[in-house]
């Protein structure tokens, strides 16, 4: 980038950069180097979330994160590679959760008016996510390498939206069901605890 030149941007409202909204109350806004193209290796994503909501288990493919809290509280949730273990860390206003480069993991928000901010070591955050793995892997592959019934797979993930960033999706109608474990009230008393990947838990509500 010449800062001589006309075009240099080095100031940007990110408030007009929605990356997804669910509702008024669940969005990300992105902010890098096609909104603000001086920056060089950073962006982030501002991040509004309502109590019990969930930005979607991901992996960033060209960058670190580092998860800030500014109002509200979340769990930031990380698969470790070299362990094969989930590592669940609470963060609550003025503390971050780090999260390397390539790491399975997600965030849910245990309150209302959570607000995280996250920051990423490259102009722009790249990202794959678990709705688009599980909704264009074909179901006959998912089926022939994990053993699978097909016609069972193929209707267990036909509800799943590509995309999904945050969910549950607004019309989900599902029992809230124990799918989430340890919740909430486990974090506080234990907040750096690791625990075994399982396949069920219980949502904080």
């Amino acid at each position: 980038m010449n800062y001589n030149d006309q075009l240099a941007q080095f100031t940007f409202d990110v408030n007009t950069s929605t990356l997804f909204k669910k509702d008024d109350q669940n969005f990300i806004n992105i902010l890098g180097i096609k909104q603000l193209n001086t920056l060089e290796n950073v962006s982030l994503l501002d991040i509004f979330l309502s109590k019990s909501n969930v930005v979607e288990p991901h992996y960033h493919q060209n960058a670190a994160e580092l998860v800030y809290c500014i109002s509200g509280a979340a769990i930031v949730s990380l698969l470790n590679p070299y362990t094969k273990q989930i590592q669940n860390y609470p963060i609550t206003p003025g503390q971050v959760a780090n999260i390397p480069q390539g790491w399975w993991h997600y965030e849910i928000a245990t309150v209302d008016n959570t607000h995280l901010l996250a920051i990423f070591d490259a102009p722009t955050p790249e990202v794959i996510l678990g709705s688009d793995i599980l909704k264009f892997t074909p179901s006959n592959v998912m089926a022939h390498t994990y053993c699978l019934d097909e016609n069972q797979w193929k209707k267990t993930i036909e509800p799943i939206q590509p995309s999904t960033y945050i969910g549950p999706y607004k019309d989900c109608n599902r029992l809230q069901q124990a799918t989430y474990t340890p919740h909430s009230q486990y974090f506080r008393a234990y907040p750096h605890e690791v625990f075994p990947y399982q396949s069920h838990f219980i949502y904080p509500y």
